[in-house]
C-alpha cells in the first residue's frame, strides 16, 4: 500500500490520479489533496477518499468548504492558502506527492514536499523549469525519487530502464502538433481562443492546451528534459507526431533507437509513475497497432511554432532565464485567454521579456532569485502585452 497526497486534486491530473487510487485501492490510498477554488468537486474527493488533510488554495472559500464536509465524522485537518497547499505536501505518512497543480505556483510546494523526505510524481513542468537549480540540489540532498509523471518525460524514463550509465545519446520527444498542426502560417493571425483549446488527440486544461497550440508545451519539456535526464540541448530534439502514439523515444550510443508506445491516456504515465519499479496490470485498451495504422512524423515548422526557438535559448542561457520564459508564457497565455492580446502576440510578448532579462540574468540563482525573477516576468509581460500590436480576432 502506497500513501499518496495529491496537490491539484481537482484539475486534470488529479482527476484522473484519482481514478487511478479507486482502481487500485489495495495498492494507494490518499493522505492529503489540495485544491485551487473548486468546493464542490472538492467536497465530493473528501467525501470518496477521506484523506487526512484538505486545503484549498482560495483562503476566502475555505468556510464553505467546511460547511459541505460538515457531516463527516472524522473531519479532515482543513488548511488553506498558499501555507495550506505546503502543509499538504509536507503532511504525515505520505510517501509520494503527485504535483497537479498547473505552472509555477507548484515550485514551493514541491520544495516542500521534497524537504518533507516525499519522493516526487512530477506532473507539473514548469517546477522544474523555473527551479531546476534549487530543486535537483534538494532532491539529491534529501535522497528523494523525483519520477516524471508527464506523457513524454515518462516514455523516456520508461525507455532509459536497463540502458546502462552513460548509455544515452539523444532524447527525441515526440509533439502532436496541436490545435493548429495543419493550418498555414498565413491563417494564424485569424486564430480564436476556441480554435486554440480544439486539441486533437489530448484532453487538457485551458493553459497547456495553448500551450501545445504555441508548441511552447514542447520547449519547456525541452528545458524539463534537460535538467531529468542530463543531456545538452542539442542532444534532445522535437519531431512533429500527429497520431500521438509513440510517446517519446532515446537514442542510445550505437543508434539504437528506443520508443514507448500508447494511445493517447494521461493515467499511464501517472500509473507508472506511481508503482514504479512495478508494472501494475490494468484492464484498459491495449494498444491495436493495427488499429493505429500509419505512424507518421514530420520537422516542426519553426515559423509556425517560434514558442520552441525561444524556450531553446532561454534553456542555453540557464540560470534564471528559463524561470522568465515559463513566467511570461503563463502570462502572455493569460492574456490570450482574456482576449487582451491576439494569437500571435504570445510569442511576441515572451521574446519581448527574456530580450529584457537578458543583461540581468545570474547563472547561480537561490530561490529567492528565481522567485524575484518570476514575478519581475510576469509585470514586464503584462507590460509587453498592453504594447503588443492588434491581431485579427474574429
Amino acid at each position: 500500500m502506497k500513501l499518496i497526497s495529491i496537490l491539484g486534486s481537482t484539475g486534470s491530473i488529479g482527476t484522473q490520479t484519482l481514478d487511478i487510487v479507486q482502481r487500485y485501492p489495495d495498492q494507494f490510498k490518499v493522505i492529503g489533496l489540495a485544491a485551487g477554488g473548486n468546493i464542490n468537486l472538492l467536497a465530493q474527493q473528501i467525501r470518496a477518499f477521506r484523506p487526512e488533510i484538505a486545503a484549498l488554495r482560495e483562503e476566502s472559500s475555505l468556510p464553505q468548504l467546511r460547511d459541505a464536509i460538515a457531516d463527516l465524522d472524522p473531519q479532515p485537518i482543513l488548511a488553506a492558502g498558499e501555507s495550506g497547499v505546503a502543509e499538504v505536501a509536507r503532511f504525515g505518512a505520505a510517501q509520494t506527492v503527485v504535483t497537479g497543480i498547473v505552472g509555477c505556483a507548484g515550485l514551493l510546494p514541491t520544495l516542500a514536499a521534497i524537504e518533507a523526505g516525499k519522493d516526487i510524481a512530477l506532473a507539473n513542468k514548469e517546477t522544474l523549469i523555473a527551479g531546476g537549480p534549487v530543486v535537483l540540489p534538494l532532491v539529491e540532498k534529501k535522497g528523494v525519487k523525483l519520477l516524471p509523471a508527464d506523457s513524454e518525460h515518462s516514455a523516456i524514463f520508461q525507455c532509459l530502464q536497463g540502458v546502462p550509465e552513460g548509455g544515452l545519446r539523444r532524447i527525441i520527444l515526440t509533439a502532436s502538433g496541436g490545435a493548429f498542426r495543419d493550418w498555414s502560417t498565413e491563417q494564424l493571425p485569424y486564430a480564436t481562443i476556441q480554435d486554440a483549446l480544439k486539441h486533437p488527440n489530448w484532453s487538457m486544461g485551458r493553459k497547456i492546451t495553448v500551450d501545445s497550440a504555441t508548441l511552447m508545451n514542447k520547449g519547456l519539456e525541452v528545458i524539463e528534459a534537460h535538467y531529468l535526464f542530463g543531456l545538452d540541448y542539442d542532444a534532445i530534439d522535437i519531431v512533429v507526431h500527429p497520431q500521438s502514439v509513440i510517446h517519446s523515444l532515446i537514442e542510445v550510443q550505437d543508434t539504437s533507437m528506443l520508443a514507448q508506445l500508447g494511445w493517447p491516456d494521461m493515467r499511464l504515465p501517472l500509473l507508472y509513475a506511481l508503482s514504479w519499479p512495478e508494472r501494475l496490470y490494468t484492464d484498459w485498451e491495449p494498444l491495436d497497432l493495427v488499429k493505429a495504422g500509419s505512424l507518421t512524423f514530420r520537422a516542426p515548422d519553426h515559423a509556425k511554432y517560434p514558442c520552441m526557438e525561444l524556450a531553446y535559448a532561454a534553456g542555453r542561457a540557464g540560470g534564471a532565464m528559463p524561470a522568465v520564459l515559463n513566467a511570461a508564457n503563463e502570462q502572455a497565455v493569460a492574456l490570450f485567454l482574456e482576449e487582451r492580446i491576439g494569437y500571435l502576440d504570445i510569442a511576441r510578448v515572451i521574446e519581448t521579456v527574456c530580450a529584457e532579462f537578458e543583461r540581468h540574468n545570474t547563472q547561480t540563482p537561490d530561490l529567492e532569485t528565481i522567485l524575484e525573477a518570476d514575478r519581475w516576468a510576469r509585470r514586464a509581460a503584462l507590460a509587453a502585452g498592453a504594447k503588443a500590436p492588434a491581431q485579427v480576432m474574429v
